[in-house]
């Protein structure tokens, strides 16, 4: 908008008031043009703020360069290089997904999780399979590939026990299937991590959600006191980092075995480390984000968590050629 735009908005009503006065001074419809005083402080008002917003608008770009000036975005959805030991940094536009739980609901993004059956036997040997379909109810049958798989099953009870990591197979009409064994009654959520691909060539990363059933007796067990160190197989795994609500922190994880010594880590699904994180209550899926070497030795992570509350951790981490688990509870004040 140019200066006599300005013009034209803040006296629209004053050069109203001119064109009247060079007829017979008499209003067509039998209304004075002479606008009042009110009239002609609003319009000045509306055009002073129209000329502030363009003038910082302007400002902004020759100072700033734009929204992505000085550098990349900082993302917990990008690879991070930030220098090790790091402190927390905020989530700025565009980043609230980062700290979003996610496999809350069986539908997100367009996307649907159906299972073929909820129902198991506690302790037998049984068999989960499912399909991802889109808005069309139609099966998908394009994932990318993501840490080596293109689907990550994530099952584990609703008192955050029994934590299982597992890689379904899609046949050829899109139906996943995956040995499954829940060895206690409860009720157990299921999450489905992929990465669909659509086919105009869009890539939709999302977790989704079930409850599956297995019945009986169900007596949880209480969540353990928050730790930074767990064992697991001899090793003794600790961490040091502080989750903050609303913050993206690192947080950074060590193996020792059994003589102290730090053992060889080796890489399992295309990473040093994998780290599910479930908030207690709901059972909220947080995205974590590893670098992809180690660091100094250790597994570093970046995690962002949403709100307060416990959170437990499940970190996977491969040594000897095996693959073991190491479970924390953290608190997020």
């Amino acid at each position: 908008m140019g200066e006599q735009d300005l013009d034209a908005l803040a006296l629209g009503s004053v050069r109203r008031v001119e064109r009247s006065a060079a007829g017979d001074g008499a209003d067509p419809e039998g209304v004075s043009a002479v606008p009042d005083r009110a009239t002609v402080r609003l319009a000045l008002v509306v055009g002073g703020l129209v000329l502030a917003v363009l003038l910082g608008f302007g400002l902004g770009r020759i100072n700033g360069g734009g929204p992505a000036a000085g550098g990349a975005v900082d993302s917990a959805l990008a690879d991070h290089v930030h220098a090790p030991g790091i402190g927390a940094h905020s989530h700025g536009a565009g980043q609230a997904e980062a700290a979003e739980a996610g496999g809350l609901a069986v539908s997100r993004d367009g996307y649907t999780l159906t299972p073929a059956s909820a129902e198991f036997t506690a302790g037998r040997a049984g068999e989960l399979r499912f399909q991802i379909r889109d808005e069309q109810r139609r099966a998908v049958t394009r994932f990318a590939v993501v840490h080596d798989k293109p689907m990550h099953l994530i099952v584990v009870r609703r008192d955050l026990t029994g934590y299982q990591h597992l890689h379904p197979t899609m046949a050829a009409d899109g139906t996943w299937s995956v040995p499954l064994t829940l060895p206690e009654p409860g009720v157990w959520r299921a999450y489905a991590d992929f990465t669909a691909l659509a086919d105009d060539g869009r890539q939709t990363a999302t977790t989704l959600g079930v409850d599956l059933v297995a019945p009986g007796g169900y007596a949880p067990r209480a969540l353990p006191a928050p730790a930074t160190t767990a064992t697991v197989d001899g090793f003794t795994v600790g961490y040091h980092g502080t989750p903050e609500p609303g913050l993206t922190v690192p947080l950074v994880f060590r193996v020792t075995a059994g003589d102290g010594t730090g053992p060889a880590l080796e890489r399992y699904l295309g990473a040093y480390g994998h780290l599910v994180v479930l908030r207690e209550g709901d059972l909220g899926y947080l995205h974590v984000h590893p670098e992809p070497e180690l660091v100094d030795g250790a597994i570093q992570f970046w995690l962002a968590t949403p709100a307060s509350g416990r959170y437990r951790l499940y970190l996977d981490f491969a040594t000897g050629g095996e693959a073991r688990t190491a479970e924390f509870t953290a608190a997020v004040p």
